[in-house]
């Protein structure tokens, strides 16, 4: 039924403190501003990251934290430049839980709107893999 990722959007507080954490974090660029015009349910911005869109909207932040999260692909070398780019924002980030070999590296941190964020180092098919031996 479905052709494949449309769109993903994050309501937070602060367009500008959102804006660094996906152009820093994760690489995007960002391609349009409403300014302070509202042209949906309030002021938001949209970017491109890894070949997807990426909006966010103003409005208030998650109630709480949970591990519903996003899963970005990255390959090793970026998830350890993507943790220095985290830890330079003071981004809360979660200490990895347990892995088996093969499964691939993970990196997970909250945003300043109770998002949480992945940044994954492997594919579904060499976790199925691994999870088959």
């Amino acid at each position: 039924m479905i052709e494949g990722l449309s769109h993903l959007t994050f309501v937070v507080r602060d367009l500008e403190r959102m804006s660094r954490i996906i152009i820093e974090v994760l690489g995007g660029a960002e391609v349009y501003s409403s300014g302070e015009k509202t042209f949906s349910i309030s002021r938001e911005k949209f970017f491109e990251a890894g070949g997807l869109w990426i909006a966010v909207m103003e409005g208030e932040s998650l109630p709480g934290r949970s591990y519903n999260h996003v899963a970005f692909k990255v390959s090793d070398p970026q998830l350890e430049e993507a943790r220095t780019a985290v830890a330079r924002l003071g981004l809360d980030m979660k200490p990895p839980r347990p892995r088996v070999d093969g499964e691939g590296q993970s990196l997970y941190f909250y945003d300043y709107d109770n998002h949480l964020f992945e940044l994954h180092a492997g594919t579904l098919a060499e976790r199925l893999a691994r999870y088959g031996r």
